[in-house]
């Protein structure tokens, strides 16, 4: 999901509206049992990757059946340096 939100928005804020918002859409349209993971990661990126971050999106179905969601979290933290904590990315 790509997202612009203003400075004085928190990435916690955002993501609680999306979820909320999402998960009684989805108990309305399907009677789904379903629930949200508990955690999320946030990236800013800047404007001028928009257009990449985009085409990555509209083919991450495609991608991932090669690679998994998993396996592309961890390569992107490790390619960028990020400090993490593997036990707390799972549910």
């Amino acid at each position: 999901m790509l997202l612009r939100i203003r400075p004085a928005q928190s990435a916690a804020e955002i993501v609680r509206v999306i979820k909320a918002n999402s998960s009684g859409w989805v108990h309305k349209k399907w009677g789904a049992d379903f629930a949200w993971q508990t955690g999320y990661a946030v990236f800013s990126v800047s404007e001028s990757s928009v257009s990449a971050v985009t085409k990555y999106i509209a083919g991450q179905e495609e991608h991932h059946k090669k690679h998994s969601f998993q396996e592309k979290l961890l390569a992107f933290l490790k390619k960028n340096h990020a400090a993490y904590d593997e036990k707390y990315l799972w549910d």
